[in-house]
């Protein structure tokens, strides 16, 4: 038994070492038109040497390790206690979530435009990972091209402000309808494919998006994107310096203030927030309703579901284009805030991080996917001297909460009944 726990140390300690030196051991640097290959300083090759070390300690002796961790106490003692009345829980959420609300409304006006513009970013995470978790979360359908739904809401804010002169307010429902339909184009082949297949297949289908924007430079401008995306106006009233459209008038100067820039950026943020707002009150507003039940039925057991009459095609369809219904939300959103866009912005990482949200979250559940939405956009920004590893750390803590929280954050509750046992 040693001997195979010694090799299987060495064989993962090999295989991190030829893995993590050339990726880390080793700098491309660029001398005028040439790129030469160096090696690393002296302190990152002991590092990749102290990892393999880790890495062998750990298989060595990992089932001391783990055996020693499960004796560690829970640090709440009262996590073994009787499960709160879901009424009265529901209730504790509800003001809770309330209370959250209201303290965003009033936040943006205490703190620095870095601040609310990273909020903003913040938002649009949420609403992704909201739509998300209807798809992944509740039906149980893995989906790694999502970032597809997110291109075409804010492809359509773009191209129709471009060719028609459309406000944001028109074009909001627009790139949400649109995306929708494109989750429902993407739902019929998809249909009798589950897991790994039903994963490549969504991967492909983000990848095309991609390429397509990409390569059509007659309509989207390829790599160039496109620029000059306007602002959210409210009821005819600008937020910059002039105004642009013949008709409107400028915020300042209808109120009598002086201009300040982060008055866009304040009402970006509500209007993100009014919209994740309206995403999660909808969603939860679709969990309790049958065809919620219905997507968990579909998650838990797709055979028993069809057995009790349940349409699979009616169920999954649902899940796809309603989830990407308030995925077009969001690049609209997007597209206003950042006022250009391009294909880069959409590639497969942003897929992978919105899955990861819902991941560490907790499937399903709402509040866990909002506390996950700001740790994974807002941490990074807080250790900027580590950015170069950054995916680095993302990956770790992935790992470290699949082994020690696999179920997330903030785990979806559910109602049990026992049913006692008779004699």
């Amino acid at each position: 038994m040693a001997a195979n726990n010694f090799r299987h140390a060495l064989f993962c300690a090999f295989i991190t070492l030829i893995i993590s030196y050339p990726i880390i051991g080793f700098n491309l640097e660029a001398q005028g038109i040439n790129v030469t290959l160096t090696g690393a300083d002296a302190t990152t090759i002991v590092m990749v040497l102290l990892a393999a070390v880790i890495v062998f300690l750990f298989q060595m002796f990992r089932e001391q390790i783990m055996g020693g961790l499960k004796s560690i106490p829970h640090p709440l003692p009262q996590s073994n206690k009787e499960p709160m009345a879901e009424n009265r829980r529901a209730k504790i959420e509800s003001w809770v979530l309330t209370g959250i609300v209201v303290l965003a409304l009033f936040w943006p006006f205490f703190v620095s435009r870095g601040s609310v513009d990273l909020a903003t970013l913040v938002l649009i995470y949420v609403m992704l990972a909201l739509g998300l978790n209807v798809v992944v979360g509740l039906a149980g359908l893995l989906d790694l091209g999502y970032v597809a739904f997110y291109a075409v809401g804010a492809y359509t804010f773009a191209l129709l402000s471009q060719y028609t002169g459309i406000s944001f307010w028109l074009a909001l429902p627009i790139g949400a309808l649109l995306a929708a339909l494109f989750g429902l184009v993407l739902g019929f082949p998809v249909l009798r494919l589950r897991g790994d297949y039903l994963a490549i297949v969504t991967l492909g289908f983000g990848e095309i998006i991609r390429i397509l924007l990409n390569n059509w430079t007659t309509l989207t401008g390829g790599p160039n994107g496109i620029g000059g995306i306007p602002d959210p106006t409210l009821f005819g009233m600008e937020f910059g310096r002039r105004v642009k459209e013949e008709g409107n008038t400028s915020f300042h100067e209808t109120f009598g203030i002086a201009y300040s820039g982060e008055h866009k950026v304040i009402f970006l943020y509500l209007i993100a927030l009014v919209l994740a707002v309206f995403t999660a009150l909808v969603i939860r507003r679709f969990m309790r309703m049958p065809v919620g039940r219905a997507w968990e039925a579909l998650r838990e057991d797709e055979i028993a579901a069809r057995s009790l009459g349940l349409s699979r095609t009616a169920v999954k369809l649902s899940a796809f284009t309603i989830g990407a219904f308030f995925a077009g939300f969001a690049g609209t959103v997007f597209a206003s805030k950042q006022g250009f866009i391009s294909p880069e912005s959409f590639v497969f990482l942003e897929s992978a991080i919105i899955l990861a949200i819902v991941v560490l979250g907790g499937m399903g559940s709402q509040i866990g996917v909002v506390l996950a939405a700001i740790a994974v956009t807002i941490l990074p920004e807080l250790a900027r001297e580590f950015s170069e590893y950054r995916m680095l750390i993302f990956g770790a803590a992935m790992v470290l909460m699949m082994v020690w929280r696999p179920q997330g954050l903030m785990p979806m509750r559910r109602i049990h009944i026992e049913l006692k046992r008779q004699e």
